[in-house]
């Protein structure tokens, strides 16, 4: 689901604009009935009757609910508050394929039907593959021995010269905390020096990577959009999220997610049993002890990994989680155990990015928080396939369409 919002900034030269334009809206209704009731001739233009046909009225738009704006402290509005009216639409990104697996572009948007929970929708948005993608490049920085950091920055680049001239990119990395090192660009150098500042750390804040992706950065982006992670699936040390959260946000996010998964627990287990890294010496306490003091002489040791994160248990629930991710969204998961295996997982999105529609509608009927709705694209074509996702869920949170101040 996407929010469409409109921002209104309520200063208080606009809320005296619009009381006045109602008063005198009134005052010339009172008018013309007055006038009407005193027998008054027609409107007149020097002398002349005004013959000019009554405007057409314009085409109806999406219905926002809006709130009555009379004395803004009545309301409890302050000065320079901001209304926020938001109504939703749904956004499905769609890949058409014939018999033989190949992408069927050329479509229209009178090619396709929408059905939701049965019933047609009418489509009122659409972008067929020639429109820009938006793309969110998610990198996991935590350690590993499969993949360099130049290695790293080397796949992403190429990946990044698979994409289009007006296609943007954001840049997002985690380790222990999540960096955004470039906001959405088409400027390509922008891109590379974004992705070669990036650094191999300690920790990972997946699901807080993934929170700030989706909520933060692409929920916002129009048109066609998809949010490419580079991970092994395990989080360490997110605090303010977890799995969960990442899977609801994905029912109802309007973004493909693509899984580029490499796989660590051979490198943890080693780091766990302390064989791959020399254990470091013991830290002398440099204060002089003092008669009674119960300080002891070697004060511990630095950088021995604790356990979180490094069993197959834990694994096991990554690899089912990033599966999660992906299929909710009609995305897809490329493992990647090799510099080959990465290097064609990239090729391999790059290419299916280029094959998406993206088509939106209003929900014909009440939305329902946290009701799983079942969705259904249709092409009116013998012999296509159509792929794409097939629910989604509203969250509690998105639901107000009423207008909330910020």
């Amino acid at each position: 689901m996407q929010g469409i919002v409109y921002t209104v900034k309520m200063t208080p030269a606009l809320i005296k604009f619009i009381l006045s334009s109602v008063v005198l809206s009134v005052v010339a209704g009172t008018a013309s009935d007055l006038g009407a009731q005193s027998g008054s001739t027609p409107n007149t233009v020097a002398g002349k009757a005004n013959r000019r046909k009554p405007e057409a009225s314009p085409t109806p738009t999406p219905i926002l609910e809006t709130a009555a704006v009379s004395n803004p402290r009545v309301n409890g509005l302050d000065d320079g508050d901001v209304i926020k009216v938001v109504t939703q639409v749904v956004s499905i990104p769609v890949r058409v394929m014939d018999k033989k697996g190949r992408f069927v572009g050329g479509l229209t948007k009178e090619n396709f039907k929408a059905f939701e929970d049965g019933v047609e929708q009418q489509i009122s948005l659409f972008s067929n593959e020639t429109q820009p993608f938006t793309v969110a490049l998610v990198l996991d920085m935590s350690y590993s021995t499969t993949f360099k950091i130049s290695e790293i920055q080397s796949a992403a680049i190429t990946f990044i010269d698979q994409l289009r001239p007006q296609d943007k990119v954001t840049v997002i990395s985690f380790d222990d905390e999540v960096h955004v090192l470039c906001e959405s660009t088409s400027d390509r150098k922008a891109i590379y020096r974004a992705i070669r500042s990036t650094k191999i750390a300690t920790g990972t804040s997946l699901y807080e990577a993934v929170d700030l992706t989706i909520n933060d950065h692409m929920r916002r982006v129009e048109g066609r959009k998809a949010i490419i992670l580079f991970t092994d699936g395990v989080d360490t040390s997110s605090k303010r999220v977890g799995s969960q959260d990442n899977l609801n946000d994905a029912m109802e996010a309007d973004s493909l997610i693509y899984i580029v998964r490499y796989d660590t627990f051979a490198d943890v287990q080693k780091m766990k049993n302390e064989t791959m890294l020399p254990k470091p010496p013991p830290i002398k306490n440099p204060l002089p002890k003092k008669s009674g003091d119960a300080t002891p002489d070697l004060i511990g040791t630095i950088g021995i990994p604790d356990s979180q994160g490094t069993t197959p248990e834990e694994y096991q629930r990554a690899g089912e989680y990033l599966d999660q991710l992906s299929t909710r969204t009609g995305g897809r998961i490329y493992l990647a155990d090799s510099l080959v295996n990465l290097a064609d997982a990239y090729s391999k999105i790059a290419s299916e990015l280029r094959e998406f529609y993206s088509i939106g509608y209003y929900p014909s009927t009440e939305r329902v928080a946290e009701k799983r709705t079942t969705v259904k694209i249709r092409v009116d074509r013998p012999g296509l396939a159509v792929r794409s996702r097939d629910t989604y869920v509203i969250a509690k949170k998105r639901l107000a369409t009423k207008p909330t101040l910020k």
